[in-house]
């Protein structure tokens, strides 16, 4: 048997919470998802002013981010022609995103979760993706 550290519903909430702060901060408002270690969805927002083509892509950057246990954006890097995952973008029914504003969320070392934010370019999404987290591990 295996012992599992996940996210629950509220650490969701401080982590939602963190990157809506920072959302408003930087004045882009945000589709912000947040995925368990498997990459399952616990909780998701739509700011006001959040777009809905970003719904999903939000939900499955934090999938990516939680369950390859990577930043999407080391996804688009390595998925360059000539690069090692090249052609990834299309594996899973193209749900494994290799834009920037997916990250996994670690505590002690494990990936409990992730977060996963669009709606912004790919700099502001990592950036209050960045700003979640950040709120959520200084919960801790």
């Amino acid at each position: 048997m295996m012992t599992i550290k996940r996210l629950d519903i509220a650490d969701a909430q401080k982590l939602i919470a963190g990157a809506r702060d920072k959302a408003v901060e930087i004045g882009v408002p945000m589709c912000i998802a947040i995925t368990d270690e498997s990459g399952n969805l616990v909780a998701f927002e739509r700011m006001d002013g959040g777009k809905v083509t970003s719904i999903t892509i939000a939900i499955d950057k934090s999938f990516t981010a939680s369950g390859a246990k990577k930043a999407t954006h080391e996804y688009g890097d390595a998925s360059q022609p000539g690069a090692p995952a090249y052609g990834i973008a299309s594996a899973i029914n193209g749900r494994l995103m290799v834009v920037g504003g997916g990250l996994p969320v670690i505590v002690d070392g494990e990936v409990v979760g992730g977060i996963g934010i669009s709606s912004g370019t790919p700099a502001q999404d990592v950036t209050v993706a960045q700003g979640g987290l950040d709120a959520f591990l200084a919960s801790l």
